[in-house]
């Protein structure tokens, strides 16, 4: 499998997309195109495997589902998991001829999104450098009174950033990547130690992104419980993703309406205590 200049100008322009604000919000760009589970759905599009590209997609944002950038700090870029990480994991999959469904294909493809999602945050730091040149020339505008010049700044310099930082390297990287990985195939053989290792990583990987998220949804011994139990539903009863989520919503719904009944309770004793103080003080 190889990427030809068409396919990686495609996947160099969305990249862009990914991460370009002006494109339709941060909603639009880091938050939907940027996510390797709709990033999978665009490069197998491109790539003309959709099955495999969603494969690819689901096992690396499994890594990054509770990715967030605090105050602009960056641990990996999605941006380049997505759309350099991505299409090399489908042209290294093919290359081995791995079961799409495989543990190794998943192990694989994971492992080659971590890589070049901690080579992304150099492109990320690039372009947020070169934006501050676009920045001042914006202060300078409003200084000046200009502020026609405010929309040039916000809507037309940001490309520029993002073509050398985005287009560029993902351009090149998939193109003359693709052969690079198709050549693994010959100096590393599956039975290999470099192989197992990166199928061994690649699977403990995923364990990464869900400790990050119970990290951050975990606030008691107790919040544990309804985790536990959507992956034993999961197990016990061979439940699709689909099923999961209807399963869930269920579980969700009647949380919030125990947590209601119990805010309302409260609420309703704290206003009887009130009433009950003001007979004693008319009395």
């Amino acid at each position: 499998m190889s990427i030809s200049w068409l396919q990686a100008a495609l996947l160099g322009l969305f990249a862009c997309l990914a991460s370009l604000p002006g494109m339709g919000g941060t909603t639009i760009g880091n938050y939907t195109l940027g996510r390797p589970l709709v990033g999978g759905l665009v490069c197998g599009l491109i790539l003309g495997d959709v099955k495999l590209g969603i494969m690819c997609g689901v096992a690396m944002q499994v890594v990054y589902i509770a990715l967030v950038t605090p105050g602009g700090t960056v641990s990996a870029d999605v941006r380049a998991i997505s759309y350099i990480g991505i299409p090399l994991a489908m042209v290294a999959v093919k290359s081995q001829g791995l079961d799409y469904a495989s543990a190794d294909a998943t192990g694989l493809a994971t492992s080659m999104g971590t890589l070049v999602g901690t080579l992304g945050t150099v492109l990320f730091y690039g372009t947020a450098t070169l934006n501050l040149v676009w920045q001042g020339i914006g202060w300078k505008a409003v200084e000046k009174g200009d502020f026609k010049k405010i929309y040039t700044v916000d809507f037309v310099l940001p490309w520029i950033s993002h073509i050398l930082f985005s287009f560029i390297p993902t351009l090149i990287m998939c193109h003359f990547g693709a052969d690079a990985v198709t050549a693994l195939k010959n100096a590393l053989p599956m039975d290999g130690i470099a192989m197992k290792t990166l199928f061994t990583v690649g699977a403990l990987l995923p364990c990464v992104g869900i400790a990050i998220l119970l990290k951050q949804i975990v606030e008691k011994p107790a919040d544990f419980i309804p985790f536990f139990v959507g992956f034993t539903l999961a197990a016990s009863l061979g439940l699709n993703l689909v099923a999961s989520a209807c399963v869930s919503l269920i579980f969700a719904v009647l949380y919030y309406k125990l947590d209601m009944i119990q805010t309302t309770g409260v609420k309703a004793s704290a206003g009887a205590m009130d009433d009950d103080d003001e007979e004693e003080e008319d009395i």
